[in-house]
């Protein structure tokens, strides 16, 4: 996918989950940021990020926060994107052979899963889950406790019993990682329901993304060390 109209700011301050401060050539402006994550880790004052402009007369501000440098580590932040990045990845044919059907927002029993996929006679449902915290090299999630993403699994964990497939595939959105693995400090119990999925027979699968100033590609797969 691709981001038209982009520029580089410089991060000064998130007074919110929705909005962050930026420097636009010694001006400060307000921009959207599209991940309600934590990402403390990420959002440094003077850290260089990447937005994308808008026509303000339609928005509540012109910019929306796109990415943002770890170092020389591009990181996308954008909450939508590993979605959009997997369903390109779908299409292709290259994670499942032989697709008939994509349904996005698929519900199942008290939840919704991102797919739903039908090819010959399986039958799956598929949850997304972005990654943009990264320590030492090791991609991690959740960067926050997510009581959604634990029921996530226990019901992708169900839906096997009622005769379904089930994945949860997680989309770093950066390059240059060596595993994945749950952040059991921030939340232990989403890993362990994790695990707990993992060996009653979801698939967890992870991929690496690579990151451009305007774009966002999935990359390689990666290990996922539980």
């Amino acid at each position: 996918m691709t981001y038209p109209n982009t520029l580089f700011a410089a991060f000064l301050s998130r007074p919110n989950r929705f909005i962050a401060h930026v420097k636009i050539d010694g001006k400060t402006e307000i921009t959207h940021v599209k991940n309600t994550g934590r990402c403390k880790e990420l959002l440094i004052p003077g850290a260089t990020v990447i937005l994308q402009k808008f026509d303000e007369t339609k928005r509540k501000t012109a910019y929306d926060f796109i990415a943002v440098y770890k170092g020389t580590r591009l990181i996308n932040m954008d909450s939508q994107a590993p979605n959009k990045v997997f369903l390109e990845y779908l299409k292709s044919g290259q994670y499942i052979d032989g697709i008939t059907l994509i349904k996005p927002e698929a519900k199942y029993s008290s939840s919704r899963f991102d797919f739903y996929v039908e090819a010959g006679k399986r039958k799956i449902f598929i949850e997304v889950k972005g990654v943009t915290l990264e320590d030492g090299g090791v991609a991690m999630f959740p960067d926050a406790p997510t009581e959604r993403g634990v029921r996530h699994l226990n019901e992708l964990t169900k839906s096997i019993g009622s005769g379904y497939e089930a994945h949860v595939v997680f989309m770093i959105q950066m390059s240059g990682v060596n595993y994945f693995m749950p952040n059991n400090k921030t939340h232990p119990a989403f890993g362990e329901a994790l695990v707990a999925a993992k060996k009653a027979g979801v698939k967890v699968a992870a991929f690496d993304c690579i990151v451009t100033e305007n774009s966002l590609t999935i990359g390689k797969p990666v290990a996922a060390e539980l």
